[in-house]
């Protein structure tokens, strides 16, 4: 089912593309200046990305082609561009920006371009059409119910993309629709909340003031995106920081090599399958990466690191004197929570906890081992300790996804 839904999406897409494309060059541009300025922003808007796989939105082009698809009025003049041409000048702007991405091996997945187009397609034809044939001005008129009508507008097209990004991400990577949907609609009202106030604010100043209003409010936006790109990368850094000292017990002999990555790559893949949202994957990493850390206050190390066949009171102590490690770290309390509380019974832990302790003792049994012998007494080995060790929904769900390794699912991080 989920094949079909993502290309019924980009079907659509590249329908309406040929569609738009092909009406604009037939009947040519409306309005060619405004036309051009708009997709000189939204050209721009694409070169500033620095996600250039089309992970995270392009703030300043999103912006831009909304207010593109909500202009009724350029200096007070009617304008009459529709929805079609709105399509094509976003399409021609878009690909124009993604082009040196694209010669440099990185470029958009085509799903990004689909949401754009099919989300833009949306806001214009909500507006476009009841503007130009004056209903919307004998409904609303041209003051506040206008600006309360383009941000219902807005708020509705946030909710058509969060639903476009939550369908083809599941296509995607195989986690449920329901947690997806969640984390698009919680991003929608960070950067996404920006986006939609920015793109109001130019239609109803280039209404006004003309073009040159585009410029002027473009550049509040453009600080947000780079504050955005600050953050980001103080993510980045933070997580290479939480790897680098994860392999503290590596170096020190405490485990075999690999051991925290594949635990943290596999207790990932886990985690999207029981449907956890983002910031939940990214404290169940964060304790994945450091379940071992313990290790190091432990005078006589344990035998290759493999804390699972360990007696229930010795786990507790180095899961508890990982915590204590953890919180001196400074990382989020969740994650030391959830180091302290790997070895408990699952009954008494939080998910991310159940998750951790079931991936660690697999890879404990496997040994780093990719025998498909190995694989199999581990997995039966982990579903006789379902009565008090493991949660038997967390096991079922390390078979799925191990099941769905061949296929590139998931790609355990080797030894070394």
């Amino acid at each position: 089912m989920r094949a079909p839904v993502a290309w019924t999406v980009r079907g659509a897409a590249g329908v309406l593309i040929g569609a738009a494309l092909g009406h604009t060059l037939w009947n040519g541009l409306a309005e060619p200046g405004a036309a051009l300025a708009f997709a000189t922003l939204i050209t721009v808007g694409e070169l500033a990305r620095r996600d250039p796989l089309g992970r995270h939105p392009a703030p300043l082009g999103s912006a831009g082609a909304l207010a593109y698809a909500l202009l009724g009025q350029n200096a007070g003049q009617p304008t009459h561009h529709g929805v079609l041409q709105t399509v094509a000048v976003v399409v021609a702007a878009v690909l124009a920006g993604i082009v040196p991405h694209i010669a440099r091996g990185r470029g958009p997945a085509l799903d990004h371009l689909s949401r754009r187009v099919l989300t833009v397609a949306f806001a214009a034809a909500c507006f476009q059409p009841l503007y130009n044939s004056g209903r919307l001005e004998q409904w609303v008129g041209q003051g506040p119910y206008l600006v309360g009508y383009l941000l219902s507008l807005l708020g509705l097209t946030a909710l058509c993309d969060a639903v476009l990004a939550a369908a083809l991400a599941g296509a995607r990577t195989g986690r449920p629709y329901g947690p997806l949907l969640h984390d698009e609609l919680r991003a929608q009202l960070g950067v996404g909340s920006a986006i939609c106030a920015t793109g109001v604010v130019m239609a109803l100043g280039a209404a006004v003031a003309g073009l040159w209003a585009v410029t002027v409010f473009s550049g509040p936006l453009l600080l947000t995106q780079l504050s955005f790109h600050r953050i980001t990368a103080i993510r980045t850094t933070y997580r290479q920081t939480i790897t680098s000292l994860a392999r503290a017990t590596e170096i020190a002999g405490c485990t075999r090599p690999g051991h925290s990555r594949r635990v943290a790559a596999l207790s990932c893949a886990v985690g999207r399958e029981l449907g956890l949202s983002e910031r939940e994957l990214t404290v169940l990493e964060y304790a994945a990466l450091m379940h071992d850390i313990g290790q190091l206050s432990l005078v006589d190390p344990v035998p290759d690191g493999a804390t699972a066949g360990l007696p229930d009171g010795e786990a507790r102590r180095i899961a508890e004197l990982g915590g204590e490690v953890a919180r001196q770290t400074g990382v989020p309390a969740e994650v030391a929570v959830v180091v302290e509380r790997q070895a408990d019974p699952y009954r008494e832990q939080p998910t991310a906890a159940r998750i951790v302790r079931t991936v660690n003792a697999y890879d404990d049994l496997v040994g780093g081992s990719r025998h498909p012998g190995g694989s199999l007494a581990a997995l039966e080995r982990l579903r006789l300790g379902t009565g008090h060790d493991y949660q038997p929904e967390v096991v079922e769900c390390l078979a799925r996804v191990l099941a769905r390794g061949g296929r590139g699912r998931v790609v355990p991080v080797p030894p070394g």
